[in-house]
């Protein structure tokens, strides 16, 4: 049987690939699940896109304010117990977008779909305090339009994070999946750059498709991580 915590203590270099399901225990919901950000919307995706931002920037602003922001949130058990982990020997590689990975301290996160609290002005490229968002998405110095630092449905990954994502794997000789249906590509196409020697291991309450080999723990990850704590 598969032993988690044996296998984190004898691992070189750990990468963990992670999801919005990490963030759910902050209180932060998910995207999919029911109740989750995209339950209620007709068109979750246009109103995430590059394509709604161009056209109608006030109510892409509209709608990200309303249900992306949650400064409330703090990291739960298990940014904090990633964090400490991969500080010592490794990286985490997230998809989620809100920042709590590096509130619990982590030094090495790659933050492959960016992050909301950065932003920037679209015409003179200064950053944003993300408060000045919150009431508006013009900038007042030279009228651009304020976006948040993330990508959008429609725009490719940066070629620098995707090649930090990539080294991070490929260094890995343990990686570990939580909190994600490990279905959005190209987040989930990133285990093919993995060592074949690797151990690839999963956390999450249902079983998921995964490589030959792979080990899956079934259960949910606060918990799970709670235990390795």
């Amino acid at each position: 049987m598969f032993d988690l915590k044996k296998a984190l203590a004898c691992a070189q270099h750990v990468t963990f690939m992670t999801g919005a399901g990490v963030s759910t225990a902050s209180g932060i919901p998910d995207y999919r699940s029911k109740g989750g950000l995209y339950a209620d919307s007709q068109r979750p995706e246009y109103a995430l896109s590059a394509d709604n931002l161009a056209a109608h920037h006030d109510a892409f602003h509209e709608w990200v304010v309303k249900n992306m922001y949650h400064p409330a949130a703090k990291p739960n058990v298990i940014h904090r117990v990633m964090a400490a982990i991969t500080n010592e020997k490794g990286t985490i590689v997230t998809q989620n977008v809100d920042g709590l990975d590096r509130q619990a301290g982590a030094e090495h996160v790659v933050e492959f779909h960016g992050n909301l609290y950065r932003l920037y002005c679209q015409t003179c490229h200064q950053a944003i305090d993300y408060h000045d968002y919150l009431k508006s998405d013009i900038h007042s110095a030279d009228g651009g339009v304020i976006r948040p630092d993330i990508v959008l449905y429609g725009e490719p990954i940066a070629s620098e994070v995707l090649q930090a994502a990539v080294k991070a794997i490929q260094q890995a000789d343990l990686l570990i999946v939580v909190g994600t249906s490990f279905v959005v590509y190209p987040f989930a196409g990133l285990i093919q750059y993995a060592d074949p020697k690797a151990t690839l291991a999963a956390v999450n309450k249902e079983p998921l498709e995964l490589p030959l080999g792979a080990h899956m723990v079934l259960g949910d990850a606060t918990q799970v991580f709670a235990d390795l704590a």
